[in-house]
């Protein structure tokens, strides 16, 4: 039985969880967490280690955006600090298989992805895409039998069906969130809404959540 560890940076390796079985989307702890917007979408995810636009040491991380929906969405800077999870699960039902709670986002910027400043301690989010997240997996997040070179890779490697492929699962926690959701419904209590968002790179059933 593995249990948890601290990251040396901030966070948990929640190594307690490897192998479990089960869907990647954690269950909904209020109202709007599965609405359409405003929501956190994944736009890739791998392993990088070398080549034309990365010259960092060797690390795994997961791209996505966030769409505000009819209103902008203003998050304090740093984006998520400490309040970001990150699963992954294998193929094929082999279970969890790297897991990390405590992660902060970076906040990066058009093609070349350069950093983006906060305007006044923030990151106003107004358009899918014009802010990215860049979220890091660190290494002992990774549970034993693998690395972060594996796993993101299916089996087999060259394979046209998505089911082959892991998923990976990313959650953003926010009380901007929470208060957003309320206001574009019109009602005065926020207690009743997610102050989550949840981005899943894959669901069989995804037109029902």
């Amino acid at each position: 039985m593995l249990k948890d560890v601290a990251l040396p940076y901030g966070g948990t390796a929640a190594l307690s969880g490897c192998g479990a079985p089960g869907t990647a989307r954690p269950a909904p702890r209020g109202e709007g967490e599965q609405a359409p917007a405003p929501a956190l979408v994944i736009s890739s995810y791998g392993y990088s280690s070398s080549g034309p636009r990365f010259d960092g040491p060797p690390a795994f991380t997961v791209s996505a955006v966030i769409d505000p929906g009819p209103q902008p969405l203003t998050l304090t800077a740093p984006v998520g600090e400490r309040r970001i999870t990150v699963d992954v699960y294998g193929p094929h039902g082999e279970g969890r298989i790297a897991s990390a709670r405590g992660l902060t986002a970076k906040v990066r910027k058009g093609v070349k992805q350069r950093p983006a400043p906060p305007t006044s301690g923030a990151y106003r989010f107004t358009d899918v895409g014009e802010l990215d997240l860049e979220i890091e997996l660190p290494e002992r997040a990774v549970c034993p039998g693998h690395t972060r070179a594996d796993i993101g890779q299916c089996a087999p490697n060259y394979t046209n069906r998505i089911e082959d492929c892991p998923v990976v699962a990313v959650t953003l926690t926010d009380e901007a969130v929470r208060a957003q959701r309320a206001e574009v419904a019109g009602i005065k209590s926020p207690e009743r809404f997610s102050d989550r968002l949840v981005a899943v790179s894959f669901e069989e059933n995804a037109a029902g959540v």
